[in-house]
């Protein structure tokens, strides 16, 4: 693949950190200005700080949601004007998924409640996960796991709530991941068929699966319901120091018409991890 390298666009510059603590300021500054899709921050990113003290530090900078929180968590969100954008079970398993048939009634158990708890709390989208492999072959994988969505695709599409499986790389982070290359996910999602089941599509995970973001994005983006950043190598900054453009990648997505939810989801690097945020949500509006 060819990456999407910084001098080949050095034309479009990436906006500029300012050295120092600026967790002073940030409060002061207007909000970043907002494409048609909604800025989202996900929570376990910044874990180190309370969720109060999160939200109180994000809304300045146009963040409207917290994401991969769950149902107790949402009202501290509603109480500081946030949302979830995306929300998440309190037991909810990676490695154990909708791959394995005998697990079926336990998940639609836990994800039927969630869907209801999002239904009634105004939280658009909730997410599910393959599961890993072991051992299984990946026409069955999509096999079982789209026999297990179907009836939570239908109650979803009850509760005007949006399923998204997510796509992530089984390479470095989560080793025997099923659904982790984009074709394997887009076969799942057209064999469920329901309007409200898509893909998260996390760029990060996708850039080292199988590179070629932009086009992908351009051809699948009907089967993608929302999108995760993050830079390559390492997870962290989606700034200058990593082999991935946001600049061109977020302008694709708004091409496509999206107007969902982008989620910052990297581990700042530096000590002061508001500006990093902040720079993140500059670098994504476009």
């Amino acid at each position: 693949m060819k990456n999407i390298a910084l001098g080949t666009a050095s034309a479009l510059a990436l906006p500029s950190m300012k050295a120092g603590n600026s967790q002073s300021s940030i409060s002061e500054n207007s909000p970043v200005k907002k494409g048609q899709y909604g800025n989202s921050v996900c929570r376990w990113c910044f874990n180190d700080f309370k969720l109060e003290e999160l939200c109180e530090q994000v809304k300045p900078m146009g963040i409207t949601s917290i994401e991969l929180t769950t149902p107790d968590e949402w009202p501290i969100l509603k109480k500081h004007g946030l949302t979830c954008a995306l929300g998440s079970h309190p037991s909810q398993s990676l490695s154990d998924g909708y791959n394995q048939p005998g697990l079926h009634s336990m998940l639609n158990e836990r994800y039927f409640d969630l869907a209801k708890k999002a239904a009634d709390a105004g939280i658009p989208t909730i997410i599910v996960f393959s599961g890993n492999r072991k051992g299984l072959d990946d026409k069955l994988g999509i096999d079982f796991c789209a026999k297990g969505i179907e009836p939570l695709a239908k109650y979803a599409e009850k509760m005007g709530v949006q399923v998204v499986m997510e796509l992530l790389n089984s390479r470095v982070n989560h080793p025997d991941y099923q659904c982790d290359h984009t074709q394997w996910g887009v076969d799942l999602v057209e064999k469920v068929g329901s309007p409200n089941f898509k893909l998260l599509y996390d760029i990060y995970h996708m850039q080292i699966m199988e590179g070629d973001v932009i086009a992908t994005i351009q051809k699948h983006h009907e089967h993608i319901g929302h999108y995760h950043t993050a830079g390559v190598p390492g997870r962290n900054e989606i700034d200058e120091t990593q082999e991935l453009y946001y600049p061109a990648i977020m302008r694709t997505i708004a091409d496509t018409g999206f107007k969902g939810y982008v989620a910052q989801e990297f581990i700042p690097k530096g000590a002061d991890k508001m500006a990093a945020l902040r720079k993140g949500v500059e670098i994504c509006a476009v």
